[in-house]
């Protein structure tokens, strides 16, 4: 594990006093897992953008429609099969 230096505004760092006192955890601790939540979300914000951006491009969902036309073929030939 590698060490990281930062500095925090006063009332930010008087908040993460109270929370890790609160929840009884390390700041440390508290902080990894608060930074870890974060990465996640922005992957999922870089997600949600790329397929709003894709749902607005003519040529993407021309694809994705003919995709959806050959999985209906598909699933209705697999039906019939039962």
């Amino acid at each position: 594990m590698s060490t990281f230096t930062s500095s925090l505004p006063d009332s930010l760092l008087a908040r993460l006093n109270d929370a890790a006192k609160e929840l009884k955890l390390p700041k440390n601790k508290l902080i990894e897992r608060a930074l870890d939540i974060y990465l996640d979300q922005l992957t999922r914000a870089q997600y949600a953008a790329s397929y709003d951006q894709a749902g607005k491009d003519d040529e993407i969902m021309s694809i994705a429609e003919e995709g959806m036309a050959e999985y209906l073929i598909q699933v209705n030939s697999a039906d019939e099969t039962r």
